[in-house]
């Protein structure tokens, strides 16, 4: 199982449109796939329609420890699940603030998870801040997606993510590596994109090869401007049920067709790395 977490700390540029799509992109590939939502604001939850009220459980629950993973799934699609939030989550942080190894409580929770079901992604969609939801997603995956939304400042807040990624993998979570960064809100033709996506490509070319992002990819798919992707979370869908022959539909075929391909190639690694065996 892939356990990828979408996160910038920036709002706005794209990061729960990704991880809705992304995750409804790879379930229509016949991929199992599983969406922790992890911000309050529960804006993936409510993309499919969810609205985690009364007793539906949801990802402060797994938080509180009253409910394992795998009671708080809702299933939304065939292949796909959502882990709801609702504004309960926002209290995370105050409670767990004298907890002991409270930077692992989800890492606790996802290993059981992973351990006991049979999924090919699971796909959290982290809060637009640098607190303790967001280091607890990073100490539990193994892979980061970053989207990015190619203007001046956008460089200058990544800097400040990589540090954090950086600080983690440090402390807390050896395995974490950034696997690849989404250009979105894309404007095709423009020269700003242009120059930020040359800048960003110097700057991983020219990164420390020990670092976290030493061999992060940009995504060959871009995520274009359009308006049925702005639209669609108030008909509780994704964009494939929504639109999905529209611009954003394609872009987000794209990308998954981009993550299957990183997951045949990495099966095919591991499987070189074996050790051969002679037959008696």
């Amino acid at each position: 199982m892939r356990t990828i977490a979408v996160m910038n700390q920036k709002g706005g540029v794209g990061k729960t449109t990704t991880s809705v799509n992304l995750a409804a992109a790879l379930a229509l590939q016949n991929c199992r796939v599983s969406l922790l939502d992890l911000d309050p604001q529960g804006h993936s939850s409510l993309h499919f329609g969810i609205e985690a009220m009364g007793e539906i459980p949801t990802a402060y629950d797994l938080f509180t420890g009253e409910k394992s993973m795998k009671e708080t799934v809702q299933w939304v699609e065939e292949n796909l699940c959502v882990i709801p939030a609702d504004i309960d989550l926002a209290a995370t942080e105050m409670e767990l603030i004298d907890a002991e190894d409270r930077e692992r409580v989800l890492a606790k929770a996802m290993k059981q998870f992973c351990d006991e079901e049979d999924y090919d992604y699971l796909i959290v969609d982290c809060p637009p801040s640098l607190g303790v939801l967001t280091v607890n997603a990073l100490t539990a995956v193994r892979e980061v997606l970053i989207p990015l939304q190619p203007h001046f400042f956008a460089l200058q807040g990544l800097s400040k993510l990589l540090e954090t990624i950086a600080l983690v993998t440090r402390r807390l979570n050896r395995d974490l590596k950034v696997s690849g960064i989404l250009l979105s809100m894309y404007e095709t033709g423009t020269r700003l994109a242009a120059d930020v996506t040359d800048d960003l490509r110097e700057f991983l070319e020219h990164s420390d090869p020990s670092s976290p992002w030493a061999n992060t990819r940009i995504f060959k798919s871009r995520i274009r401007r359009n308006i049925k992707l702005a639209e669609a979370p108030s008909f509780g869908q994704s964009i494939f049920g929504y639109a999905p022959n529209c611009p954003g539909a394609m872009d987000y075929r794209a990308l998954a067709d981009e993550l299957n391909e990183q997951s045949v190639l990495q099966l095919k690694l591991d499987d070189d790395k074996k050790p051969i065996t002679k037959a008696a």
